[in-house]
């Protein structure tokens, strides 16, 4: 356990006066207090609300894990009064995490203020941009000067926190520009602010994707960006800490999809909303197993003629999969940091190409030497009516080779090619996912494999 979830427990269970307590726990980050609150029980609860006040105890609950559980247990009215004064990121995030009825209930009981942004965010639906930002931030008027922008910021100040970069709205707010902080303070009276004003400073549309706007937010480092509707109105911002979140939201839903998951779960999600999630996939990659079944079944009087041949097939399919799964990583890692341009298309082709190509003729060639030497060492028969001699072992070790180079080139370029058709599409390329790759490339091996080894071996079988 966290020292400081165990020093803020002793605090709570001790005999100290709430003032006490409330001036000791100054001391603390919000972060660490939520910790404490799934330790504690609903009188002690209670009690830790009541010495941290309404503002703080509002902060406190935007950084607990299953707030629902804790604004279960207190009255709507009280729950309204304490979800308005968060961010109203923070309190779409809460808000999400209840039953709709409940929402409903505390989005009634709200400041109309309070309400009406998080229902503007509400709004989004979860992979646009808009669903993500906050109305936390300062506007500054076209028609302002410097010392009516500055009286501006000061009135603002007291209810948004994000004063780093004010932006500039015309009287029907659409977005003009913004202001660095510093240039203002900076400025002189008798100065213009158009002449401190940003007028070319990035911004993004809340209808936009969430994966398509992760470029831009990265290429320009800002700290803050605008958010506009439709009709170029400001209606939002994206933070700093807004885009951490949607990196690590967008990070968990990639790695999910690459384990062959619809979504991403966790452990406190039910048993039942894990299998809805895992099963679609699952399904799939059995009814490709299958495949991968009758594929093997077209094969068995190759199988029964020279069995030796089953002992390397684990190899080619794990080589042909692995290279099908590092072309995939490195498709979906260039898709999401480069613009997306047929030109592009073609240089990441004849790249991964070339990659698996060499690749795949070094790897070929040193499973052709360890398989003839192998062969020499153990002398196995490969046919039977021949007995052990050179000539198969040379032809068994030159069908594993022409198997090796020719599934892990198929498989590398598989693994570029249908992450770009996803994006070409407009789907996520990380739905391209590591299990089902994997199996489309046991597919091409068994293929290359079985099909060689058929033909070299025609005449006996």
């Amino acid at each position: 356990m966290n020292e400081f979830i165990e020093e803020i427990l002793k605090l709570l269970q001790s005999d100290m006066t709430d003032q006490e307590i409330e001036e000791k726990l100054a001391d603390y980050h919000e972060n660490d207090i939520a910790e404490v609150i799934p330790l504690l029980t609903e009188e002690e609860r209670n009690r830790l609300f009541k010495i941290l006040g309404d503002e703080r105890t509002s902060t406190v609950l935007s950084y607990t894990d299953n707030v629902d559980e804790v604004i279960d247990q207190l009255d709507d009215k009280r729950a309204a009064d304490l979800i308005e004064l968060m961010d109203s990121d923070d309190a779409v995030d809460v808000l999400q995490e209840l039953e709709k009825e409940d929402r409903e209930s505390i989005l009634n009981l709200m400041d109309e203020e309070a309400a009406e942004d998080a229902k503007l965010i509400l709004s989004y639906d979860e992979d646009e941009i808009g669903s993500k930002m906050t109305t936390n931030y300062i506007t500054i008027k076209q028609s302002d000067n410097i010392k009516s922008a500055m009286k501006s910021l000061v009135t603002q100040a007291s209810e948004n926190d994000n004063i780093s970069t004010l932006f500039m709205i015309d009287n029907e707010d659409h977005f003009i520009g913004a202001i660095d902080l510093k240039d203002l303070i900076c400025a002189r009276s008798n100065d213009d602010l158009d002449s401190i004003t940003k007028k070319n400073y990035p911004y993004l549309f809340a209808k936009q994707k969430v994966a398509e706007c992760l470029n831009d937010i990265k290429e320009y480092s800002e700290d803050i960006i605008p958010v506009l509707d439709e009709s170029n109105q400001l209606i939002g911002v994206i933070t700093a800490n807004d885009v951490v979140e949607v990196v690590d939201e967008e990070l968990n839903e990639d790695y999910s999809r690459f384990a062959g998951l619809t979504e991403a779960e966790d452990l406190q999600e039910p048993v039942g909303q894990s299998i809805k999630k895992r099963l679609p996939w699952l399904l799939l990659l059995l009814v490709l197993g299958l495949g991968i079944s009758f594929f093997l079944k077209g094969f068995e009087a190759v199988i029964a003629a020279f069995p030796v041949v089953v002992f390397f097939q684990s190899m080619i399919l794990d080589m042909a999969g692995n290279a099908g799964t590092q072309s995939l990583a490195v498709t979906i890692r260039v898709l999401s940091d480069e613009e997306f341009n047929s030109k592009k298309i073609l240089k990441l082709i004849f790249k991964e190409l070339r990659v698996s190509m060499i690749n795949a003729l070094v790897l070929g060639t040193i499973s052709f030497g360890f398989i003839f030497i192998y062969e020499i060492l153990t002398k196995s028969v490969i046919i039977e009516a021949n007995g052990f001699n050179y000539q198969d072992a040379l032809t068994l070790s030159f069908i594993v080779f022409v198997a090796v180079v020719a599934s892990m080139m198929i498989s590398g370029i598989i693994g570029t090619l249908i992450p770009i058709f996803f994006k070409k599409i407009k789907i996520d390329p990380a739905a391209a996912s590591g299990p089902f790759i994997t199996s489309l490339n046991d597919i091409v091996a068994i293929l290359c494999y079985y099909g060689f080894a058929m033909v070299m071996f025609n005449a006996y079988l």
